[in-house]
């Protein structure tokens, strides 16, 4: 049985990462990367397709009730779980140690203590590999370490409690007294390859403390929501692969926007606005080490082929990710079918181009050293721009309905040319800057001809259309026009009036229920939460910070006891929905506490300005 999306709490090494939900269970795991091949698959089918537990055995459930409390320790990604039991506390403290050149071992590390009393506790651990699919043959070996293996996959577990299989599953019983604990460790391994060392727990438990510690001691940002920005920004490291600098878009596959509807797609690649996006969130909080790694992933991916620009690429910048359905698994909830791989990868985005360029410029703003590689890339880039933005795509919202000409892309087509004129007039690149400022006036008057409604006083989703889309609501955070021009007044309170739900949050776009609606698909899906946070940006921009403040605030209440936040929210199940942890609504997190400190910023220098008249 699996819980809710917001039951569960994100643990990962800076290349996987692994899901526990309140009761003490592990069942979501892709080793030795996120977008591997899920060893605990339970998250998405049924146990018996692998989990890990550990809880109290005295509380009677099974496999244990939700802790009594849970957090993680300070700012990292250990996350501590308590239960209150009649005989003692027990706390379980998970956690993956960040691999380095010495020990690139891949490992879950899961440590049980009575804090206080007597406390009985139980283990099962259920491995299955291929997505739940192949069950490993588990054995014994002569130091007593117990190793489960199938095909290319090798597991091992590590434990001082004694163990013994049933129902094909290792399991535990054991009791502790206060202040006594006991500690597993599973680690991955190719099959062909011997056993791993074994782990010195307390110095991987101290050596990760300290990788966070350090890290957020980098940030910048010590404005209001503090707690909740270096929350969402340690996930959003935890989507980063520390390895190849690729950012990942969620850490899940399948979870749904409509619980028992089609729209479950797997998140655990890179889109490049995704990533583009969280990179501006990491470097206005102080990170330029990520831009300068994911440049790198860039250019690694794009290679001498900048005109075929892809929207999504693997971890390590893989161009294939066939779109396939996992059969064997029932799905969460019934919600099928479950999918590994995304066909989207095919797609023409033009907001893509803008998405990069806007970013190498970002980078360049804050000091990141010019590389010639990524000079030839822009030229390329653009040269792209210029041949393709006359053209229909596939939209921010990868639709599989027909093409159009949406509003967004063309706007984020400006982009990328207005922001390689800024890179070419500050010194940081060449190019033919007269030739591009002529066209970036050229789609600037062209989207605003064709793209805006006059009578409504809003630009709409596509050119022709009548509907409205809350990507519009980028076109004043981008730049295309000032915050106070009438027309970003007007697309805000149309979107505010037609795509608000009655909690006062965002829909994408207007989804066709029964039908099959503009993304050429069936069904609902909830409100789009980083939407919501676009809203709460552009009302800080405008001058509503009080609207804004509410806003944001109603949105950080969404968060689970944890400060983690899925792709959508289901105002009719007061339920969070879509793929766990996503990256979108965290950098929506970071982005609007900026904004609204950069707000209280100017109000104080006008009421300095003031004082001083």
């Amino acid at each position: 049985m699996t819980g809710r999306i917001e039951d569960y709490a994100l643990i990962g090494d800076l290349q996987t990462a692994a899901l526990t939900r309140r009761d003490g269970t592990i069942d979501w795991l892709c080793l030795p990367r996120l977008d591997s091949e899920a060893m605990f698959a339970g998250l998405l089918g049924t146990p018996d397709n692998g989990y890990w537990h550990i809880g109290p055995s005295a509380c009677g459930a099974d496999p244990s009730p939700a802790a009594d409390r849970r957090s993680y320790r300070g700012d990292s990604l250990i996350m501590e779980s308590e239960w209150d039991t009649p005989t003692g506390m027990l706390r379980v403290t998970d956690f993956m140690p960040p691999r380095t050149v010495a020990d690139d071992t891949p490992r879950l590390v899961r440590i049980a203590e009575a804090v206080t009393g007597t406390v009985t506790v139980k283990a099962a651990l259920s491995l299955r590999f291929d997505y739940g699919r192949v069950v490993p043959w588990v054995h014994k070996t002569a130091n007593n370490r117990t190793r489960a293996v199938a095909g290319p996959d090798a597991v091992w577990l590590d434990t001082e409690a004694e163990t013994h299989g049933e129902s094909l599953t290792t399991r535990s019983h054991l009791t502790l007294a206060e202040g006594e604990r006991t500690t597993f460790t599973v680690s991955w391994q190719p099959s062909y390859k011997g056993a791993p060392d074994k782990l010195d727990i307390d110095q991987a438990l101290e050596d990760t403390e300290k990788f966070w510690a350090d890290w957020v001691s980098r940030c910048t940002y010590h404005g209001p929501y503090r707690s909740a920005v270096i929350r969402s920004l340690i996930t959003l490291k935890a989507l980063t692969n520390q390895q190849t600098g690729g950012i990942a878009a969620a850490a899940t596959t399948s979870l749904p926007e409509e619980i028992g509807g089609v729209r479950n797609w797997d998140y655990r690649y890179v889109w490049i606005r995704d990533a583009a996006k969280i990179l501006s969130s990491l470097m206005r909080a102080g990170y330029l080490d990520e831009a300068r790694a994911w440049r790198k992933w860039l250019l690694r991916a794009v290679a001498g082929d900048p005109e075929n620009l892809q929207i999504m690429y693997g971890i390590a910048g893989e161009r294939e990710m066939p779109e396939t359905t996992l059969d064997w698994l029932v799905g969460y909830e019934e919600s099928t079918p479950v999918r590994i791989g995304n066909g989207a990868a095919s797609q023409r985005q033009l907001d893509v181009y803008g998405e990069v360029i806007g970013t190498l410029h970002l980078a360049a703003q804050f000091g990141l050293e010019r590389d010639e590689t990524s000079d030839t890339l822009l030229i390329k880039l653009v040269q792209s721009v210029e041949t393709h933005w006359r053209e229909p795509d596939a939209g921010i919202w990868e639709v599989r309905g027909p093409n159009q000409h949406f509003v967004h892309s063309k706007v984020m087509a400006w982009v990328a040319v207005d922001r390689a004129v800024k890179l070419v007039e500050d010194g940081h690149a060449d190019g033919p800057v007269e030739q591009w400022q002529q066209l970036r006036d050229t789609i600037h008057q062209d989207v605003c001809t064709n793209g805006y409604d006059a009578e409504r006083n809003t630009f709409t989703q596509y050119y022709g259309s009548q509907e409205l889309d809350a990507a519009l609501l980028l076109i004043p955070q981008v730049g295309f026009l000032p915050t106070d021009d009438k027309r970003v007044i007007g697309t805000i309170e149309a979107i505010q009036r037609e795509l608000s739900t009655p909690d006062g949050f965002v829909l994408r776009y207007p989804t066709a229920g029964n039908g099959v609606g503009v993304d050429g698909l069936p069904g609902d899906e909830g409100d789009f939460l980083v939407c919501a946070f676009w809203l709460a940006t552009d009302l800080a921009m405008i001058g509503r910070a009080d609207d804004a403040r509410a806003l944001y605030e109603r949105l950080l209440a969404l968060s689970n006891d944890v400060g983690l936040l899925a792709e959508e929210w289901d105002a009719k199940l007061k339920r969070q929905l879509g793929n766990f942890p996503q990256g979108f609504s965290h950098l929506g997190v970071v982005e609007v506490a900026l904004e609204l400190a950069l707000g209280d910023q100017r109000a104080s220098r006008l009421a300095l300005a003031g004082a001083a008249r």
